[in-house]
């Protein structure tokens, strides 16, 4: 009596080259390779800014070759425009939140040199806000809408923004919760109504970068900022020791500012509806 052995079936190289073309597959492929230069950036200093220009790098690489996919999305004709009006709204949008409560906290001017603080700090959140964008904004929302449309994917990458901040320091549910609308939600729309990725890293760039600077910890990360800054008040106004982020404050601000960007995003056509099939 003979027997026979049938091999398991083996992926073939075509169907592993469908799969890194697919929009899960390109959003893993660039995810790990920006992931792995987000370590440089996050050093600091010169580093952060070659780490940043790495990953960018990467990216145009992963979308043009594996996604095969042009990226207008990171085009250099009007990225510094984008950028300075993104940097703008972050800015606003930190100056709003804490304008509103000043009464809540104590500040105390911090002596050392002003140029090199603000020159660190920014160097930092640049790398942070670029890796992040290319991540979040730039493969998974991209990736995500292909698959379930543009409001799946806000929500999806809103969630998955906000999860990942659990592991910060002094982080809550409610903390995270809150990055997940400020950030999630306010990054996401802003991607969807300009369709640039400078317009969003200059939103999240000024946004850290403000309240670094001001002393306030980014994310429950502390910032030895040109202030030290300390909440006074009950920390669902101030955020406590995670930072502004977890105020109730800036979670109102940032919905109104993401809604009437959602409602020009639709109104522009940005927005992609589910396929049909999943429905």
């Amino acid at each position: 009596m003979s027997t026979t052995h049938t091999a398991a079936p083996q992926p073939t190289r075509r169907q592993g080259a469908r799969f890194l073309r697919s929009p899960l597959g390109w959003m893993l492929t660039g995810a790990v390779g920006v992931g792995l230069a987000s370590s440089l950036a996050s050093v600091g200093g010169v580093v952060a800014v070659v780490g940043s220009a790495v990953a960018v790098v990467i990216y145009w690489a992963v979308m043009r070759h594996v996604a095969r996919r042009d990226v207008p999305e990171i085009a250099k004709p009007g990225a510094v425009t984008h950028a300075l009006a993104g940097s703008a709204i972050g800015f606003a949008f930190i100056t709003v939140s804490m304008l509103t409560l000043l009464t809540e906290f104590s500040f105390t001017e911090r002596s050392g040199g002003a140029l090199s603080i603000v020159a660190s700090m920014a160097a930092m959140q640049l790398g942070a806000a670029v890796t992040e964008e290319l991540i979040f904004r730039g493969l998974a929302l991209q990736a995500l809408e292909k698959m379930w449309g543009s409001w799946a994917a806000l929500t999806a990458t809103a969630v998955l923004f906000g999860l990942l901040h659990l592991a910060n320091p002094d982080a809550t549910l409610w903390s995270s919760t809150a990055i997940a609308v400020e950030a999630g939600v306010l990054l996401g729309a802003a991607f969807l109504w300009t369709r640039n990725i400078w317009f969003v890293v200059g939103l999240h760039f000024a946004w850290n970068t403000t309240l670094g600077l001001i002393g306030i910890p980014v994310s429950g990360h502390a910032s030895e900022g040109l202030m030290t800054t300390n909440p006074t008040g009950p920390d669902l106004v101030t955020g406590g020791d995670f930072g502004l982020e977890a105020s109730i404050v800036p979670v109102v601000v940032s919905l109104l500012m993401a809604i009437p960007m959602l409602i020009a995003a639709h109104r522009r056509g940005n927005l992609v509806p589910m396929p049909r099939g999943r429905r």
